[in-house]
């Protein structure tokens, strides 16, 4: 039953009918953003050579993955901006404009200029997209989700926002299946030459369509009947976080529910495609087709545990989700190694690869310009096996000591570098590259893996259980941030701590986990900061953050 004049359910019982339109509307829509927003991860490393090839290669790349990171820096700000219009404005018009934004930017990148073309012109352009694509993402996801669950009858929110949390992957996934397919198509050369524009301009098509879909939305019912009693918000900023109990209440999502959720989130999805790629040397185009098999696989829990959730509560499923993925990060991983790169994991257990040093000839070797020579000997011997993707120890050398690389019972001495003209330098680097390389064949390391030797069922069956981690962290906490906050204020304060756990926790999880993979040797060592944060999110959420699925969000 519903109310003849907003179409809002009476006393939390009934929905509307057109509600199969509103989750199908906003469903799309986000997908489409998602899509979006997702491009450039997936492309990364073809994004350094086309934007970044001012600098070497490995700074090139750090730089890819912090302009990645850029997008998620400022969804934050985006969730301020577009939450507070939301709160004042309405739910469906604000993600009219967040979509707009995301569409456009995404067109601009396929159609920019690379760095040979236009300079410094090129990456300063797209970083500038990438943060419009992060400030409207920051004011999508609060709008779909809210909009969503102000429409859902009470003891099936789970359920109707669970289709929300579905879109974050099938955007993902379709972003794989777009660029595999236009892969396949043109080819490997074309791909990267120019082919990797199309998913980024075919993207204004799905937008259309998706505003086309949009439009025939009708404002939310909560909204709609908060603003006819005049109990809206004029000031949803200073009432969501200049007040302690809803500030504390943002605090409590950010901490006991969101940034868990988001490293889970991100390590099951982004860093494993990641270290299956790049760590572990798996073809681009076979890595991408099997975490978008184990995507599709996976999928349908969003739904399943959003169900379970209106049934035993948001806490338990994500809580549980959070502490079983950080258990078990490590030995799943090793077990990927064995699966995409059984010569990898062979050789590592053979002939394990210390590095002799001394500490004060090491430098921590990030370059934010891109021009320092880091040409001491133990910084050419970490800095060759980091850009092999070669797990090593440190063992530290008394003062002075020229570093050495041990690979089982090969020793490869590094050289002074340092202390040479820059024309011997490049000619004895040259020679030392090779000679480690040949060592390192020599003992078994692969230059990349063996497609015929990946086990692609077991690759598939470790990537599903990445993502099932993922539904169910994923699949409530719409539901639950929503429970959390009033009508007047929802948007904005639900949109904060979500993009503030999922933006900064969450997306800059690659960039941290690679820098502490190159500092520790292990390739491996990233993998702490995903759990120490998810056990942390664990504990708070289970002492401090109360269970929402019996709140009537309509009273």
């Amino acid at each position: 039953m519903t109310d003849s004049a907003t179409g809002a359910p009476v006393d939390g019982q009934g929905v509307g009918k057109n509600d199969k339109l509103v989750i199908l509307a906003s469903s799309v829509g986000t997908v489409i953003e998602w899509y979006d927003f997702y491009l450039y991860g997936s492309l990364a490393a073809i994004i350094t050579v086309q934007f970044f090839s001012g600098v070497n290669e490995t700074t090139g790349y750090i730089f890819a993955l912090m302009a990645f990171a850029a997008g998620f820096a400022v969804r934050p700000f985006g969730a301020i901006v577009f939450g507070r219009l939301g709160d004042l404005w309405g739910r469906k018009n604000t993600f009219l404009v967040t979509m707009l934004l995301m569409g456009l930017s995404t067109f601009v990148v396929g159609l920019l200029p690379n760095y040979a073309t236009i300079g410094i012109a090129a990456p300063i352009i797209l970083v500038l997209m990438r943060l419009l694509q992060g400030l409207a993402l920051g004011g999508e996801y609060g709008g779909a989700a809210t909009y969503v669950a102000e429409h859902a009858p009470n003891g099936k929110r789970g359920f109707y926002t669970s289709f929300i949390q579905i879109t974050a992957t099938a955007g993902l996934m379709i972003s794989l299946v777009v660029i595999l397919g236009v892969r396949l198509t043109v080819g490997e050369d074309a791909f990267n030459a120019w082919g990797w524009r199309i998913p980024f301009l075919v993207s204004i098509l799905m937008l259309g369509v998706s505003l086309w879909i949009r439009l025939k939305l009708a404002e939310s019912p909560a909204f709609q009947r908060m603003k006819a009693e005049g109990k809206g918000s004029k000031t949803p900023l200073k009432d969501s976080f200049g007040k302690w109990p809803n500030l504390k209440l943002v605090l409590l999502a950010l901490f006991g529910l969101a940034a868990g959720q988001a490293v889970v989130w991100y390590t099951g999805q982004f860093y494993a495609m990641f270290f299956v790629e790049r760590v572990l040397k798996v073809d681009p185009a076979l890595a991408q087709m099997l975490t978008a098999i184990a995507l599709l696989l996976a999928t349908p829990f969003f739904v399943i545990w959003g169900i379970v959730s209106d049934k035993i509560g948001r806490k338990p499923v994500i809580l549980a989700g959070c502490l079983i993925a950080a258990l078990t990060y490590f030995p799943l991983f090793h077990a990927l190694t064995g699966a995409a790169n059984p010569k990898l994991a062979a050789a590592v257990a053979s002939s394990p690869v210390t590095v002799h040093a001394d500490p004060a000839d090491c430098s921590v070797q990030f370059d934010p310009i891109g021009k320092t020579v880091f040409n001491k000997s133990c910084d050419l011997a970490k800095s060759y096996l980091a850009k092999a993707g070669v797990t090593y120890d440190n063992v530290a050398a008394p003062a002075g000591t020229v570093a050495t690389v041990h690979i089982g019972d090969q020793v490869v001495t590094s050289f002074r570098g340092d202390q040479m003209p820059a024309a011997d330098f490049a000619a004895a680097k040259k020679t030392w590259d090779k000679g480690l390389g040949d060592a390192l064949l020599a003992a078994g390391y692969p230059a990349k893996a063996d497609s015929a030797l990946v086990n692609k069922p077991l690759v598939v069956g470790i990537l599903f259980l990445l993502v099932f981690y993922v539904t169910m962290v994923y699949g409530p906490i719409a539901a639950a941030l929503v429970e959390m906050f009033p009508t007047n204020i929802r948007y904005t304060s639900m949109s904060l701590p979500y993009h503030i756990g999922n933006g900064w926790f969450g997306g800059f999880l690659p960039t941290t986990a690679f820098a502490m993979v190159a500092a520790s040797g292990n390739i491996y060592h990233g993998l702490w900061y995903p759990i120490v944060i998810a056990l942390a999110t664990a504990v708070i959420g289970f002492l401090f953050v109360k269970e929402g699925k019996d709140v009537d969000i309509h009273a």
